[in-house]
């Protein structure tokens, strides 16, 4: 039966150095909770504390409000998919599965069925009998898959378990990994850097930063409305422009430099004249024949259904902006040198305080729980 994981300002250091300072977190019982984030940001680390291979300096993980800090590994009931598959070279497809049962000591009758009903769900029935070194690398990962979750463990932890494959079998393996998640309905908690995986898989995701959880949310939420500029920035691409907010009327007048205004009605209230910083996706521009942003083509790259242009501002100095021009709804495309007006979306724009560490949107919070 799978649980709700509560971690409680748990805390992990190595030597004198916080690797963790104090990270608190509710996953639900049976979603797909990802944790994802740069390298070295804490993730792995976190996964290794609710698995138990981690010592904590601080705080509790609980199972269903169960404390497990002092429980040992083997009794915490997880299964586990790492990386390298971890899977023995010298048995066989079944025999894999099988490894987990036979250590529990599980009926024959039981065990024979709880394989084969495992054997099916992941979809190596008629690899049952060959040995690892025949099969390919999904079908590695599959078998570990098996084997982790036929044991019928209370929560299923992943460690960036796809990042060993080419990108095709990513996206295959990534959507078999989800199937199987939500037939079998575990908790499951996964380790990824990969934001396109995190926004394909989850239901929600925790976007991690220098050991500490930046936002909580569904993968919606996370990239339509990111709580910080590292989160904007994180996931997906986002073109950061300065900005300048002044109260008008009932809402307020966004100043992009000079002669540039747009008005702003999705805002927090009271905010009063302040500089901002104006996040705005490539996909949130539209060409706007009645006049808007005008940008000069610098560059361009065809991706197929897409063409993502690099932009100057026309009257005004700025940073580089990125377009991307969506080809199936494009009245014309751009070569370089030309000029063309966008008007972004301002439904969808996001801003945040000049240091970037808050949103100001209306109703945006750190943690959608």
């Amino acid at each position: 039966m799978s649980v709700a994981i509560t971690i409680d300002n748990a805390v992990k250091k190595y030597g004198g150095t916080s690797i963790i300072p104090g990270l608190s977190a509710r996953i639900r019982n049976g979603e797909f909770f990802t944790l994802l984030g740069p390298s070295g940001c804490g993730k792995t680390t976190l996964l290794r504390m609710i698995a138990g291979f981690a010592t904590m300096e601080g705080g509790t993980i609980a199972f269903d409000g169960n404390v497990i800090n002092n429980i040992p590994t083997h009794k915490r009931n997880i299964g586990m998919v790492f990386q390298n598959y971890a899977i023995f070279p010298h048995l066989t497809v079944r025999q894999n599965v099988e490894y987990g049962l036979k250590l529990r000591r599980t009926e024959k009758t039981e065990l024979k069925r709880r394989v084969d009903e495992m054997l099916e769900i992941v979809k190596i029935t008629e690899l049952q009998h060959r040995l690892p070194e025949s099969l390919s690398g999904g079908q590695q990962q599959r078998v570990a898959l098996a084997r982790a979750v036929v044991i019928h463990p209370s929560v299923l932890l992943m460690d960036e378990p796809l990042s060993n494959l080419d990108a095709k079998l990513r996206v295959e393996m990534r959507s078999a990994i989800r199937e199987i998640q939500e037939k079998v309905g575990i908790t499951t908690v996964y380790v990824t850097h990969d934001q396109e995986e995190a926004l394909a898989i989850s239901d929600r995701i925790a976007v991690m930063k220098d050991g500490v959880i930046q936002q909580i949310g569904t993968p919606e939420r996370i990239y339509s409305r990111p709580h910080d500029v590292f989160v904007a920035t994180f996931v997906g691409h986002s073109n950061c422009l300065p900005g300048r907010l002044v109260p008008e009327g009932t809402g307020y007048a966004l100043h992009l430099g000079e002669g540039c205004v747009l008005q702003m009605g999705n805002l927090r209230e009271g905010l009063g004249k302040c500089e901002a910083l104006v996040c705005i996706r490539p996909e949130e521009f539209m060409p706007s024949p009645d006049g808007g942003i005008g940008f000069k083509v610098k560059g361009k790259v065809f991706l197929g259904k897409y063409i993502i242009y690099e932009l100057v501002f026309a009257d005004m100095d700025g940073p580089t902006v990125q377009w991307s021009q969506d080809i199936g709804q494009a009245v014309k495309t751009y070569g370089v040198g030309d000029f063309v007006a966008l008007q972004p979306n301002l439904e969808k724009i996001n801003l945040f305080t000049l240091n970037g560490v808050e949103s100001l949107v209306k109703g945006v919070s750190r943690y959608d729980e």
